[in-house]
């Protein structure tokens, strides 16, 4: 008996998931690959910037005009830890050792009022660092007011503002706010770039735009493809 050999090619295997889903034409997997892309790359940069800053957020967006003209709304802030690149410095430390952030005595620091999460972050100027009970004295329109410390912390500012934080901010929320602890401190204030805040500040229109952006992409080069390929078959 003899056996006859087919003269068909063996089908060629069927790829994997993963490359199916890499070279799929379809415009929906083709936009999750994009997404999946954009997610991935923003990933990575938010593990460098925490490996860099020691903190998370490690970028903030200015949303006020507390800390005009050195900071202004609109700017995104690059932040590091407290200890990150030199021990944080208040005013009155700045004052002594001639040590300047944002054109003026002292660190800017980011913190959560009362150590409270349910409220957005502040960025202000450290001024001093009062202990429990202390009573000191703070500037305040041109005059001095005693203050006395419920506990420990920092003393804050904007640099905008005609008093501290302490004396003239209350939400209804957290209540008044007491001196800064130190763990209450997200980080210092490295450097800004002007209006590329407005990104985050205004996230869900960037995002609206950049999804639109990729739709586009993808049925102009689809349509690039379809024409590209109707040119070989003549």
């Amino acid at each position: 008996m003899t056996l006859q050999m087919s003269d068909r090619a063996s089908p060629e295997p069927k790829p994997g998931l993963i490359e199916q889903i890499r070279t799929s034409s379809n415009p929906f997997v083709s936009f999750g690959r994009d997404v999946a892309w954009a997610v991935a790359v923003v990933g990575v940069i938010a593990l460098v910037l925490f490996l860099v800053s020691g903190t998370w957020p490690a970028v903030v967006a200015i949303e006020s005009e507390s800390m005009v003209p050195n900071m202004n709304i609109g700017d995104l802030v690059f932040v590091a830890a407290p200890d990150r690149f030199g021990s944080l410095q208040t005013w009155e430390d700045g004052q002594a050792s001639g040590y300047e952030k944002y054109n003026r005595p002292g660190d800017v620091i980011i913190y959560r009022p009362n150590g409270e999460g349910s409220v957005h972050p502040i960025i202000h100027r450290a001024m001093m660092w009062v202990e429990g009970n202390e009573t000191v004295q703070i500037p305040l329109n041109g005059r001095t007011v005693s203050y006395t410390a419920p506990h420990e912390g920092y003393i804050t500012r904007g640099d905008n503002n005609d008093k501290p934080d302490q004396i003239g901010i209350l939400i209804p929320s957290i209540g008044q706010f007491g001196p800064v602890k130190k763990e209450w401190v997200i980080g210092k204030a490295l450097f800004a770039i002007p209006f590329l805040g407005y990104l985050p500040l205004h996230l869900i229109e960037t995002a609206i735009v950049l999804v639109v952006l990729m739709i586009l992409y993808d049925l102009v080069m689809g349509a690039r493809e379809k024409e590209t390929s109707g040119k070989k078959r003549r």
